[in-house]
């Protein structure tokens, strides 16, 4: 029984510790951001798909065949 005590006083001494430092905060930051980065990278990727496509289709339609 006073082991089970003496582990729950470490673990919760160790949960204090770690809500206490600040690293973990700046890892969901970047974690965050690049999230959004890509969201960004997929909207744009889809909003110019589309007319890219267009373009080398006409581009390739141009250009003789041998």
């Amino acid at each position: 029984m006073l082991s089970l005590i003496a582990t729950l006083q470490t673990l919760g001494f160790t949960m204090k510790d770690r809500l206490r430092n600040e690293k973990g905060a700046t890892a969901v930051e970047y974690g965050i951001m690049v999230g959004l980065i890509a969201v960004v990278i997929i909207i744009a990727v889809t909003a110019l798909g589309t007319t890219l496509t267009n373009l080398f289709t006409d581009v390739s339609g141009k250009i003789p065949a041998p």
